[in-house]
């Protein structure tokens, strides 16, 4: 490797310091913005410009400081090649920040590959201005010749400064986007998951007296897991969607004021209880649903979801469901849990709507049948609200 970085700062000074005697060991090319070098140890140097200001640019780089910094960054890199399992190291230097104030490239990229046991192969590119200075150096490796010896392979050094090919990379990415934009407007059903945060509340509450308690606002959370299919209705380019799709949905309903629930064969109470200091009481259930929904989805210029507004009805099921409490007992917590129907219903339904931006939507679910069977608890409605994360 010094032998290589030793005869690319040889190169270097006699392509810039010396146009006239480079163009006149140069190989003649159809381009006239590119060199092409060749010397007795059958080393070859191509130089590639978009044009004759490009080359003489050249003139404000420090070439042994260049040499100096190329030669460091190699040497890491083959470092970490050898200590690397993998077949290809890439390494990221930034030679304008490290030295700040001096002419150095702003960005230098080595990679180093190794694709035969017996051959390895070095690439640098350092970008500079939105142009593209690119160093590639070819190790020699060992093959056998034909009289059975080893020999040398040619060594093959080629030096790049031409337009950023990051644009190009742009270009494709923002092509690519665009691709898979068109392939997602075609699709008629588009699957999705979402995320459910919010809390829990009771709505229309029974007057009797002894069916009076409080819920803990905070304490009181909803949880859903949602796997929703998006059909769309009325063309490719169609706003109108219905949605359907599993909900897998956990309620906890946090008593306050010392209250726990208790059930009978007969009728479930929620009961205060004098005697204990509750810490924790609540009663928690876990839901199968299945939404069925209108939505309108409007997007942005770029294709991206912007706006969307949907409302309908959903139907659910109980899977499970118990009540726990903690609390403080002869200087020892006690946790109590009792998995019960508490007199539940086993069924529910409701209305639901959303109004969302981006991957954000506020939503609202209320229950319209009662939270307990009919006379057998305390009449109360459930309602849920919080915020969806779609994927």
């Amino acid at each position: 490797m010094k032998r290589l970085s030793s005869l690319l700062a040889v190169l270097l000074l006699t392509v810039l310091a010396a146009p006239c005697r480079t163009q006149a060991a140069t190989t003649p090319a159809s381009n006239d913005d590119t060199i092409v070098v060749k010397l007795p140890n059958q080393a070859t140097m191509t130089l590639h410009t978009k044009n004759k200001e490009q080359l003489r640019e050249l003139r404000t780089y420090r070439l042994d400081t260049l040499m100096a910094l190329l030669d460091k960054y190699i040497r890491q890199a083959e470092v970490a090649s050898k200590n690397a399992n993998n077949s290809s190291v890439t390494m990221e230097f930034y030679p304008a920040k490290e030295r700040p104030g001096t002419q150095a490239p702003e960005q230098i990229r080595v990679t180093v590959r190794n694709e035969e046991p017996s051959a390895k192969k070095v690439a640098v590119k350092g970008y500079k201005f939105g142009q593209v200075f690119s160093v590639t150096v070819k190790e020699s490796a060992k093959e056998p010749g034909k009289d059975g010896e080893n020999k040398d392979t040619n060594d093959e050094i080629s030096i790049n400064i031409g337009r950023d090919t990051r644009q190009n990379s742009d270009s494709l990415r923002n092509a690519a986007r665009a691709r898979k934009r068109e392939e997602h407007d075609r699709r008629a059903v588009h699957s999705n998951f979402s995320l459910d945060l919010g809390l829990n509340a009771l709505a229309n509450r029974s007057s009797l007296a002894e069916e009076q308690f409080d819920l803990k606002p905070t304490g009181s959370r909803y949880l859903s897991l949602n796997w929703h299919y998006d059909i769309r209705v009325g063309g490719r380019r169609s706003p109108f969607f219905l949605v359907l799709g599993p909900e897998l949905a956990f309620n906890n309903y946090m008593f306050d004021n010392n209250r726990r629930i208790l059930a009978a064969d007969t009728r479930t109470f929620i009961q205060h209880e004098p005697e204990l200091s509750l810490e924790k009481s609540k009663l928690a259930t876990t839901v199968l649903n299945l939404p069925l929904m209108a939505k309108l989805n409007f997007q942005d210029k770029t294709g991206h979801d912007a706006f969307r507004i949907g409302a309908g009805g959903f139907a659910g099921y109980r899977l499970a469901s118990h009540s726990k409490i903690k609390y403080e007992n002869e200087g020892n917590t006690r946790k109590d849990k009792d998995r019960n129907s508490f007199n539940l219903e086993e069924f529910q339904y409701g209305v639901q709507g959303i109004i969302g931006v981006r991957g954000i939507d506020l939503f609202v679910k209320y229950n319209m049948n009662e939270l307990f069977k009919n006379n057998r608890g305390p009449q109360a409605q459930s309602v849920s609200f919080g915020i969806s994360i779609l994927d």
